[in-house]
């Protein structure tokens, strides 16, 4: 018979790991901005062993090939997978590789001073199958060149450093997209796959051929303290792209890019409704975002498994083509909804918040065009901007309008004299908004909040079913 004092204790304990285990599985509250995916910070202990990428041989003079030192490395520290993980460690040099691999329960360690350097010899990265959501590479049909650091299937990857970097060279890569004379798609920097509990940390990635940063088909993935950029012109790089993943946070991370800062994504066309993994539970907190050409947070195109469950807040836009925008096209399917983006500052953005049902291409022509894509229940609250030319664009698709959008303490200092809004196929609601928006987003709410509750509600009854 167990004495009062130890059952009680037992009930705390149980308590207390279901509080947990409710923190995991309901990563995002959204609600003003307490709790949420970013609360659960992971603690990056010291791996027990660790090794310098020095013992296998590399040189960092800009100059040597270091792909197979990186490899042998990599297999070596697999052995202490199930001793507590190793750490690979990269000293002070220019590090030139081609693509690599990790392994579970590893560290990439890059001290201060030390660059990882991708080869613009196309043959030292391999060519691998396109990721099934997708069906084939994003801009030439069949495989895609392999990323430069990949992990697949892994479990407990850490990438990070003492602000060491991670370059692309993507120079020739954008080139040869511009020309139409690649052989395969282009590579991106970090690419993780059906992975889980990744931590990307402490680094400066720069110059990407395409993304920097692709978790796909992940779960439990913290992007943090990290700057990334490319130049304006690059063409169509994006800085962090969580695909089809769930539980993800973004914090903390300075971002400018030619095309997109943060795009969330989730397949293509009848790819990705098949292949049925969303992109969900996401938490995007204090990041500086600019992007040249495209948006500094953008959801879609390429979004048929579905997006949900996403807040952004307390954060800086600038210097960018459109600011929030959500894209698709007939044909998608899929669903972007339970989102909310609040205390937003904006500067010097052409379209300040933008939804479009007539964005992107098909993969081929197996598409359904009856594959209706639903945009539902979005929240922007509490943004403001500066040089702000166009207020709102808001373009749905006919036979399946963009509803529930909540407008709420708004204002934009908008620098033209042109229409401040532009509205089609959309239905919504606003409060304190200037300028006062077009009259299908002008329903009134009960209270600025309301939305907010109707969102948060839902998000819990998803999460409970």
């Amino acid at each position: 018979m167990l004495s009062k004092g130890v059952y009680v204790l037992i009930m705390h304990m149980a308590m207390v790991a279901l509080l947990l285990l409710l923190a995991w599985s309901n990563a995002v509250i959204i609600v003003d901005g307490y709790g949420g995916q970013c609360s659960l910070n992971p603690t990056l202990d010291p791996r027990p062993h660790s090794v310098s990428i020095l013992e296998f041989g590399a040189v960092g003079d800009g100059k040597t090939l270091n792909t197979i030192p990186f490899q042998n490395a990599v297999f070596y520290l697999k052995s202490f997978a199930d001793k507590g993980g190793a750490q690979l460690y990269v000293p002070p040099g220019k590090w030139l590789t081609g693509s690599f691999n990790l392994t579970s329960h590893l560290t990439l360690f890059l001290e201060k001073g030390a660059t990882i350097i991708g080869s613009q010899d196309p043959t030292h990265w391999d060519v691998v199958k396109p990721l099934p959501s997708y069906g084939r590479g994003l801009e030439v049909p069949g495989g895609r060149y392999q990323s430069l650091i990949n992990g697949y299937q892994l479990h407990d990857v850490v990438i990070t450093g003492n602000n060491g970097t991670i370059n692309g060279m993507g120079s020739v890569w954008w080139e040869w997209f511009t020309l139409h004379t690649l052989n395969h798609s282009r590579p991106h920097l970090i690419e993780l796959v059906e992975s889980d509990y990744v931590v990307v940390s402490n680094l400066t990635i720069l110059n990407a051929p395409a993304y920097a940063i692709h978790p796909v088909y992940c779960s439990y993935v913290h992007i943090q303290n990290v700057s990334i950029s490319a130049p304006e012109e690059s063409p169509f790089t994006v800085g962090i792209v969580p695909d089809s993943s769930n539980n993800v946070c973004i914090e903390d991370c300075i971002v400018a890019m030619g095309h997109d800062a943060i795009s969330l994504k989730s397949g293509w066309d009848e790819y990705g409704v098949a292949y049925g993994r969303p992109t969900e539970n996401v938490h995007i907190r204090r990041v500086t975002l600019s992007a040249f050409s495209g948006s500094t947070l953008a959801f879609g195109s390429e979004m048929s498994g579905g997006l949900s469950n996403v807040f952004v807040e307390h954060s800086h836009v600038l210097d960018s083509d459109k600011g929030v925008q959500f894209r698709t096209t007939r044909g998608r399917g899929g669903y972007m909804k339970e989102i909310v983006i609040s205390d937003i500052q904006m500067d010097n953005v052409y379209v300040a918040i933008a939804a479009t049902g007539h964005c992107g291409s098909h993969p081929d022509d197996k598409f359904d065009p009856n594959a209706l894509p639903h945009l539902d229940f979005i929240t922007l609250k509490g943004v403001i901007g500066r040089n702000i030319t166009v207020a709102g664009s808001f373009a749905g698709i006919e036979e399946s309008p963009f509803t529930n959008i909540c407008l709420s303490n708004i204002t934009l200092s908008i620098n033209s004299i042109s229409s401040a809004w532009e509205c089609s196929n959309v239905l919504g609601s606003s409060d304190f908004v200037n300028p006062e928006p077009c009259p299908e987003l002008r329903n009134p709410t009960n209270s600025s909040s309301s939305c907010f509750y109707l969102l948060s509600t839902s998000g819990r009854k998803a999460s409970a079913l």
